[in-house]
């Protein structure tokens, strides 16, 4: 089906009219019960919302800050702003001070939210930096010291201003939104990073409608169905899966990603669907394999067995079906030919262990759950798999902020594993060589996309712009990939610098290694753990200054690779890493270095670094690959 370009605020309108006593939102009260809030009213707390905005001099293009965590109020907030033509630039709670004030002062916002007063109080002491800044809001109110150049709201009082002028202020805010066009501004986020210049990404309606309404291609939602949300939704993954709810007038359940508080919630509210990084599936598997093994016995082996069979059943069950990725033509036939017999001996055995061990585990995510849909980093395959062996649907997507995010998805009916899945409609994918050379399925080069999702630019930052996008519009996304030949996408690996751990934290390199390589001990370092828990790194030491703090220390070894390995330059450069990466030093606590390889030989000019002596990245993980996987071991 072709859409109408549309707006936000329009689309929920409608779902308004549509739905108006269907649930938008549950929220937990103080006694841990879900409270649900309708349509109806959602709509008309947002526009008591944007009338006290208003009266605080936010107008059409005024860019307002949104320091918070997932609440309900922050997508009253947003919509509130929408509302009014303006548009939020979101942070979480763990932004450091500096990050904040220098993206404040960049959008001269002049009024910001803030989830508490510790968040406020962060850049109280900037407020110098930020002439523009004149209004706080807080959603959890507490009493703060303040200059005058600044006034702070609770966000009830601001609810409670536009309730008294409402009838006023309600036809004027309605015109805004009657007149505004897809092509607005709706957020700007700044991508996270130590750089301490993050680039501000401008996304418009419709980057985020195109993906709610288009998504229908990839899974079925209705009106009926909740969403349980526990990601952060100042990222743009989170935010756009509630814009897709809000497009289908379905309901917004607020969790957290804490398996006992979530788990808690599958059961209260029985979702259908939930948004979802990697590190909460291989929580959830992690503490399965504990809590079994930890039993052991007759109910440990029975387990074991079930997932092996599951897993094998799976395979089949796909090959049989034609859902294996086609890197190079398959022969359909041959594959039928060659599952039916094997799938017909394992289904009885899948069909056992789905009623004695994967019933029981599925039953933890409710009766009504279709799937979780897996971003912000790859999903592992030894995840993938056991999910799959117990019959819970995981629908691996892909995506950048630079693209709102979503460029690819698993479809749910046809899901291809193994894959990120076909770009979504309207969205074109191509494998390009480092020459520009288009290439053909199966072969690995750098992903290209073009499509309606992609972003206006990036704030302030021509240059930046031109750097990612060509002239006919395609958006370098920096990793590399390949295609099948049904034009599904598998990532296989990055060629841009960024390294996205398994619980979707961005990290920037480059700060990190500079930072590491201020030790005198240390030549060169180079930071890995895409798609792990936690980073690790490479070091190649300064041969010199190690050999002569051997010597002054009493540290002896047959050879120089002997003396990397020792347990006493272990330790110091140990050291050096945690003196370096610290909070102290700006970094954040998932920027800790937990494992470290030394490495004897230093990288070369024209190996594992270029003329310009940066490091090849993918050449020296290729080269390193086991030391790398050991790390994480």
């Amino acid at each position: 089906m072709i859409y109408e370009k549309t707006t936000i605020p329009k689309i929920f309108q409608e779902n308004v009219k549509k739905y108006p006593n269907a649930v938008a939102q549950y929220k937990k009260n103080s006694k841990g019960d879900f409270e649900p809030t309708t349509y109806q009213v959602l709509e008309d707390e947002v526009f008591a919302i944007a009338g006290g905005l208003k009266g605080l001099g936010v107008e059409k293009s005024s860019l307002v800050g949104l320091v918070s965590e997932n609440r309900k109020e922050w997508l009253q907030s947003d919509l509130a702003l929408l509302f009014l033509g303006a548009a939020d630039v979101p942070r979480g709670c763990d932004t450091m001070a500096g990050e904040l004030v220098f993206i404040l002062k960049t959008v001269e916002a002049g009024v910001c939210f803030f989830e508490n007063s510790a968040q406020l109080e962060k850049i109280l002491p900037h407020l110098d930096e930020l002439p523009h800044l004149k209004n706080a809001i807080l959603y959890d109110y507490t009493q703060v010291t303040v200059p005058p150049s600044i006034k702070v709201f609770s966000f009830d009082q601001i609810i409670e201003e536009g309730k008294k002028s409402l009838d006023a202020t309600r036809p004027e805010i309605q015109g805004i939104i009657d007149s505004a066009i897809p092509e607005d501004v709706a957020t700007i986020i700044f991508t996270s990073g130590t750089t301490g210049e993050p680039k501000g990404v401008m996304l418009s309606h419709w980057n985020f409608l195109t993906q709610a309404l288009y998504i229908e291609d990839k899974i079925s939602i209705s009106s009926k169905d909740v969403w349980l949300c526990v990601l952060p939704v100042w990222h743009s993954f989170e935010r756009v899966m509630q814009y897709i709810s809000l497009t289908w007038g379905s309901a917004l359940a607020y969790s957290k990603p804490i398996g006992r508080i979530m788990l808690a919630d599958f059961a209260a509210i029985n979702p259908t669907w939930m948004a979802s990084v990697p590190r909460i599936w291989e929580s959830l598997r992690a503490g399965i394999y504990q809590k079994l093994q930890s039993e052991g016995g007759v109910k440990w082996a029975m387990f074991q067995f079930f997932v092996k069979i599951g897993k094998a059943f799976s395979y089949q069950k796909a090959k049989l079906y034609g859902l294996l990725p086609r890197f190079s033509k398959r022969n359909r036939f041959v594959d039928f030919t060659t599952a039916l017999v094997p799938w017909l001996l394992l289904y009885p055995l899948a069909a056992l262990g789905s009623v004695l061990v994967f019933k029981k585990i599925r039953a933890r995510l409710g009766s009504n759950f279709v799937a979780g849909i897996s971003g912000g980093g790859a999903l592992p395959k030894h995840v993938d798999d056991f999910f799959t062996a117990a019959g819970i649907l995981l629908l691996e997507g892909y995506g950048l902020t630079e693209t709102a995010p979503v460029i690819s998805v698993r479809t749910q009916k046809r899901p291809v594993p193994g894959t990120i899945g076909s770009p979504l409609q309207f969205t074109e994918a191509q494998v390009r060589s480092e020459e520009g050379k288009i290439l053909a399925p199966g072969e690995v080069g750098i992903l290209w996309v073009r499509g309606p999702q992609r972003m206006i630019g990036y704030y302030k930052n021509p240059q930046k712009t031109e750097a990612i996008l060509d002239s006919e519009g395609w958006l370098n996304t920096g990793d590399l990939a390949a295609l099948t030949w049904d034009n599904e996408i598998a990532i296989r690996g990055r060629a841009k610098d960024t390294i996205v751990l398994l619980g979707g934290e961005n990290i920037e390199p480059a700060p990190m290694e500079a930072r590491i390589r201020d030790s005198h001990y240390i030549d060169q370092a180079m930071i890995v753990g895409q798609d792990q828990k936690m980073l690790g790194a490479l070091i190649v030491p300064n041969q010199e200054a190690l050999e002569a703090w051997a010597k002054e220390n009493g540290v002896s070894s047959d050879s120089w690779e002997g003396l990397c390995g020792s347990s006493e330059v272990q330790g110091l450069i140990r050291d050096e890493i945690g003196n370096g990466i610290s909070a102290k030093n700006g970094f954040r606590t998932w920027e800790h270095i937990s494992r470290f390889a030394v490495i004897p030989k230093p990288f070369v000019v024209g190996q594992e670094l270029s003329g310009k002596q940066d490091l090849k990245r993918h050449v020296i993980t290729a080269q390193y690959e086991p030391i790398i996987k050991a790390l994480f071991m």
